[in-house]
């Protein structure tokens, strides 16, 4: 492989890490913290994700990362086929939600009373999964031919 496409693999690698650390200890909370209860006011503010505490904002950051991830993975794709020209498309174009995961919580655009909050968070979630499902298919069309 190019050089450069090596420091792209490298670097993807790196974000995908960071990505992976900040979503484990993120969802980990969650699952042992705020689904048991019990917690104080305070903790609750920080911690449960219907109140776009602090827990919220590093679940963002860390999509922010997996979005930078996703952009340096798609710089390594040598893209010859169709199919290739469209994950890496697909893989440039995910790294544009960087911007929007990073900045988003700095402006305060979530807020405990947000009208509509839950129907946003799940179209957001569904939009999500709806566009990797290409990523998905055409990642495994993409790697198959590796070994030939």
């Amino acid at each position: 492989a190019k050089a450069e496409a090596k420091l792209s693999g490298y670097t993807a690698i790196g974000f995908a890490i960071m990505y992976a650390t900040i979503i484990l200890l993120v969802y980990f909370a969650q699952m042992t913290t705020v689904q048991t209860g019990g917690l104080s006011e305070q903790a609750t503010n920080i911690l449960d994700f219907q109140r776009f505490g602090l827990f919220f904002s590093y679940d963002m950051l860390g999509y922010a990362l997996m979005a930078l991830s996703t952009f340096f993975a798609g710089l390594t794709v040598n893209a010859k086929s169709k199919a290739d020209k469209w994950l890496k498309a697909l893989l440039l174009i995910h790294g544009i939600f960087f911007i929007s995961c990073f900045m988003m919580p700095m402006l305060g655009l979530f807020t405990p009373n947000m009208e509509g909050s839950a129907w946003i968070g799940t179209a957001i979630l569904m939009f999500w999964c709806i566009y990797f499902v290409p990523v998905g298919i055409l990642s495994c069309l993409h790697f198959s031919k590796c070994g030939e």
